[in-house]
């Protein structure tokens, strides 16, 4: 059950326009349509479910599937079952928990990783193309300040107890073909 907001003073419009922005973004990298735009450029058949999955993997040591399902926040049977399409595909293999040999950790195989590599890539060409008439300042303040408003998320998240979805920062690009982030598939 979620705790409602204490009574505040009323919210800027700049956190308003914000959140309006933030919502457009989400609709729009979460539409099925473009999901399936981005894997026909990627060249892969993957769902949006195993996408989430492969990617929260390659950004992180190999984890136990109920790591993965509170990283996803999604329950544990989602993620046993993806693991299987996942493992029979070639993408990933269970390997024994060095810190308990009778638990198993999911890793991605090379072409796993190369198949996240490609979504990637294709991500980020999507977005060079739409962030095309953007300067490379304008791209690199984005990114900057788009990390940080991950990060306080994040941070807030863990503040009220909730799971977040852990993972490394993002590191700020340095070249403007990447813009600091990709779109979620």
């Amino acid at each position: 059950m979620s705790t409602p907001l204490p009574a505040a003073a009323p919210v800027s419009p700049d956190t308003a326009g914000i959140e309006r922005a933030f919502t457009r973004i989400a609709y729009l990298t979460g539409r099925v349509k473009q999901h399936d735009r981005l894997m026909a450029m990627a060249g892969v058949p993957l769902d949006r479910a195993a996408v989430a999955l492969l990617r929260q993997i390659v950004e992180s040591d190999p984890l136990r599937p109920g790591e993965l399902a509170a990283r996803l926040a999604v329950e544990a049977s989602h993620i046993t079952r993806q693991v299987q399409h996942l493992e029979k595909a070639g993408y990933v293999i269970r390997v024994p928990d060095p810190d308990d040999r009778r638990a198993q950790r999911i890793q991605l195989t090379p072409s796993g990783r190369a198949t996240v590599e490609r979504v990637r890539e294709a991500s980020c060409r999507a977005m060079q193309v739409a962030l095309a008439a953007w300067s490379p300042e304008d791209l690199r303040q984005l990114a900057t300040l788009f990390n940080r408003m991950v990060d306080d998320f994040i941070t807030h998240a863990d503040a009220e107890g909730h799971e977040p979805a852990p993972g490394p920062a993002p590191q700020p690009a340095t070249a403007p073909d990447h813009g600091g982030a990709s779109h979620p598939a």
